[in-house]
C-alpha cells in the first residue's frame, strides 16, 4: 500500500492576504543548503519582505529569512539570500509577463512539505489600499460577531428572549 502525504505546513506568511488581494496560486520548489533545510524543519522562517524576482528565464525568492542552523560546523549560510524557485520554463514566462504588464508582484504564502520536499505555495497579488485593508477588517468583524450570536454557545442562543 502506498502512504498517501497530505502537505504539512511549516510556517505562513501570515500578513500577504492582508497586504495584497491574492489572485492566482502557484506551488514550486525551493533549492536549500542542508542547514537551511535543517533550520526550516524548525520553523525558524520569517516572510517579512518577501517576493519573487525574474531573472534570465529563472525565477528567486528574495527576502525570505531562514535563520542559520545552530549545528551547522563549519558551514556558514547567510539568512537573507536569495534562492532559486523550481517551476517550469511555461510557468515562469507566464507569471513573469504578468509581472511586468499589470504592475502586479508573486509573494511567497507558505513553507510545507510534499512528498517529503519543502516547497512554497506563491500568489501573484496586487497591493491593496489602505481603505481596502480596513474595509476588510470591518468585513471580518461583523462576520465574527454574525458568527458568535448564531453560534450554539452564543448569548442569544442560550438566553432566548
Amino acid at each position: 500500500m502506498k502512504k498517501k502525504s497530505s502537505p504539512a505546513q511549516i510556517a505562513r506568511n501570515k500578513k500577504a492576504g492582508y497586504h495584497y488581494e491574492l489572485l492566482d496560486f502557484v506551488e514550486a520548489g525551493l533549492v536549500l543548503t542542508g542547514p537551511e533545510v535543517k533550520s526550516v524543519r524548525t520553523g525558524q522562517v520569517g516572510f517579512h519582505d518577501a517576493y519573487v524576482i525574474f531573472r534570465q528565464g529563472e525565477a528567486f525568492l528574495q527576502g525570505l529569512h531562514i535563520a542559520p542552523y545552530a549545528n551547522a560546523g563549519y558551514v556558514v549560510s547567510e539568512p537573507d539570500r536569495e534562492r532559486k524557485l523550481l517551476l517550469h520554463a511555461r510557468e515562469i514566462r507566464i507569471l513573469a509577463a504578468k509581472v511586468e504588464q499589470k504592475g502586479l508582484t508573486v509573494l511567497p504564502l507558505d513553507l510545507h512539505f510534499s512528498k517529503g520536499r519543502i516547497k512554497t505555495g506563491l500568489a501573484l497579488g496586487r497591493g491593496k489600499k489602505m481603505h481596502d485593508q480596513r474595509r476588510d477588517l470591518k468585513e471580518a468583524a461583523e462576520q465574527r460577531d454574525l458568527e458568535r450570536e448564531f453560534s450554539p454557545s452564543g448569548t442569544l442562543a442560550r438566553y432566548p428572549g
